[in-house]
């Protein structure tokens, strides 16, 4: 492992639509994130205009501490199923890209508490890697319980 703490920092961004309460939107974002550390992570709003000039809040956060950063992609990696680690396993040079890990969570699940991937309306999240290559970043993954 290239460091005590190989997560550099964390981005999650996800969007509220004129349909959705974003109240709730940011209820599916936390659900995310480790309870004790709801706290400190700030989240900035940005309200934009859709193709069809609908209404749209673009949510996100940078989680730039190293140990939230580690503790929230530990809560990520215990909360989804071995079907979900299989499959990302399965796809894993699809999510890498330098040294980011790409994730996508889907929010409707994530508003209830439980952590799935999803392709649909997701939350996204880019997990930065400090000084690490693929295979490294995959090991770590393992090691963190991500992946099988």
């Amino acid at each position: 492992m290239a460091s005590q703490h190989p997560i550099a920092y964390i981005d999650i961004r996800t969007t509220a639509h004129a349909t959705e309460d974003t109240d709730k939107v940011l209820k599916a974002i936390r659900n995310i994130l480790p309870t004790e550390l709801l706290e400190t992570v700030n989240f900035t709003a940005t309200n934009l205009t859709g193709h069809h000039k609908n209404p749209i809040t673009l949510i996100e956060t940078r989680i730039k501490d190293k140990i939230t950063a580690e503790k929230t992609f530990t809560k990520i990696a215990a909360g989804l199923s071995m079907l979900d680690k299989e499959t990302l396993n399965n796809q894993i040079n699809q999510h890498i890209e330098k040294a980011n890990l790409y994730l996508r969570l889907d929010k409707q699940d994530a508003y209830a508490n439980e952590l799935k991937l999803g392709q649909t309306d997701p939350i996204h999240l880019r997990i930065h890697f400090k000084n690490q290559n693929q295979n490294e970043i995959i090991e770590t993954c393992r090691k963190l319980g991500l992946l099988p």
